[in-house]
């Protein structure tokens, strides 16, 4: 009955959309975003209940990006790029809502108090940036002549092109680690660790990139890295992280006052004020929301956990916007030309992983075993800066970033399930917990009475 609803929606979808095109009936973009929207998530709320009652168990969060990417303008065409972009606000206020369920997880008081689990965090950190990095800028700079984006470049270039895309492989996402842990409800030491874990690292992270773009534009050749890049990422990485401790202040403040009734209203504020904030001072919806989580989680503990709750309690909705959305985005049409490299690339980062994690916590204990295949996701935050790193490289810059958006799509669908097969295997995800995440009584009535959605 699912499957039979899902190829429904579609048929009706492409109908509509069909006469409203031609007939000029929905003429302005947001009307047509509109009826595409409502379409879509109707449509990605039964494919991720299909995907979680498969035969494979998968993450409803995958099926959700499979439908998005479906509907998208890159497979049947049901949502055109311009509908998409009308709704970026949408996804970028879902974004921020599942960045801000994020930090709001991290505890740094409890992280300074716990001198060994500081050190063990630190050290596997390092490995997991460490080893991608040096796997993937040396294999890149040792194939670099035969490399698309160096092929014909110098080699002072092709160790800038090195540098960065190791640097881009020791980025990971916080959001989706999160949405996976959330969604399937996993409770346990590896399910908490690799959130705090992905947080810490996508900061640091990006602090990498802007260390090697500091390095890459004196060592590359004239004109081959625009100046002043660097300062850019710096003010993009700090501006991001002020604008949300800013916000966490404010929003700590407030939720003191605010009754259990409109805490709703403020999370839609917040979005709202994210998502506006990405578009007219050019933040990351990702730094500001997690900077404003940790800042509320911190100042006070007890409204940091009711906001928490508050943000669970409406996952479901969230995650069906922002991965629906951003399936559409997934960008995977570049893997028809660059597909090889594509596959490398990730081949290289996610092996990288697993050494880095073995070299830091020795071959012992399910947490440096599994623990890797934890930060396997990209997200929001990548996407981000693969257009920082397209303004910074103008020779190459449609190329390096549609290669780089296409690894984000990989990894954004692989990491989700490599996530769920360690928790599985570390037993802190059960099949009776799957359905731990509360689904609100109105979707219920979507699917059939066997189906439980």
């Amino acid at each position: 009955m699912q499957w039979l609803l899902l190829a429904f929606s579609f048929v009706i979808m492409a109908v509509l959309q069909r006469f409203a095109r031609a007939g000029g009936v929905l003429a302005s973009v947001e009307a047509r975003a509109t009826l595409s929207l409502g379409f879509l998530l109707f449509a990605a709320y039964l494919g991720g209940g299909i995907a979680q009652r498969s035969r494979l168990r998968l993450p409803r969060i995958v099926g959700y990006l499979v439908v998005g990417f479906l509907a998208g303008s890159g497979w049947l065409g049901l949502i055109r790029s311009d509908e998409v972009q009308a709704l970026s606000p949408i996804a970028t206020g879902a974004l921020s809502l599942i960045a801000l369920a994020a930090g709001c997880e991290l505890d740094v008081r409890s992280l300074a108090l716990r001198g060994e689990r500081r050190v063990t965090l630190l050290r596997m950190m390092a490995g997991a940036m460490a080893i991608p990095f040096a796997v993937v800028a040396l294999v890149v700079l040792t194939i670099s002549p035969w490399f698309p984006l160096t092929a014909h470049q110098p080699f002072r270039d092709a160790i800038a092109f090195a540098l960065v895309l190791g640097a881009m492989a020791a980025l990971v996402s916080p959001t989706t680690t999160l949405a996976l842990v959330t969604d399937i409800g996993a409770e346990g030491s590896l399910a908490r660790t690799m959130v705090d874990l992905t947080i810490v690292q996508a900061v640091a992270g990006v602090l990498l990139l802007i260390v090697v773009l500091a390095i890459a534009q004196p060592l590359a050749s004239g004109g081959a890295v625009r100046p002043g890049i660097a300062f850019r990422g710096l003010l993009l990485l700090f501006g991001s992280l002020a604008g949300g401790a800013a916000l966490g202040l404010g929003a700590a403040q407030y939720l003191r006052v605010l009754r259990e009734r409109y805490v709703e209203w403020a999370l839609l504020i917040a979005a709202f004020l994210v998502s506006q904030a990405v578009r007219l001072v050019q933040l990351d919806p990702v730094l500001v929301a997690l900077a404003a989580g940790v800042t509320v989680r911190n100042i006070d503990s007890r409204e940091g956990e009711r906001l928490s709750s508050e943000l669970k309690r409406c996952a479901v909705p969230v995650y069906v916007v922002f991965f629906a959305l951003a399936g559409t985005n997934l960008g995977l049409d570049a893997l028809g030309e660059m597909w090889p490299w594509v596959l490398l690339l990730v081949g290289l980062r996610i092996n990288g992983l697993r050494w880095g994690f073995r070299w830091a916590g020795g071959a012992g204990g399910d947490f440096a075993q599994y623990g890797w295949l934890g930060l396997v996701s990209q997200g929001g935050l990548a996407i981000t800066l693969a257009a920082l790193l397209r303004r910074a490289f103008p020779e190459s810059n449609v190329s390096l970033e549609a290669l780089l958006v296409a690894m984000v799509g990989v990894h954004q669908l692989a990491g989700p399930l490599c996530f769920q097969w360690a928790l599985r295997r570390t037993g802190e995800v059960t099949e009776r917990e799957r359905n731990a995440l509360h689904v609100p009584e109105t979707a219920v009535a979507v699917g059939s009475g066997n189906s439980g959605m």
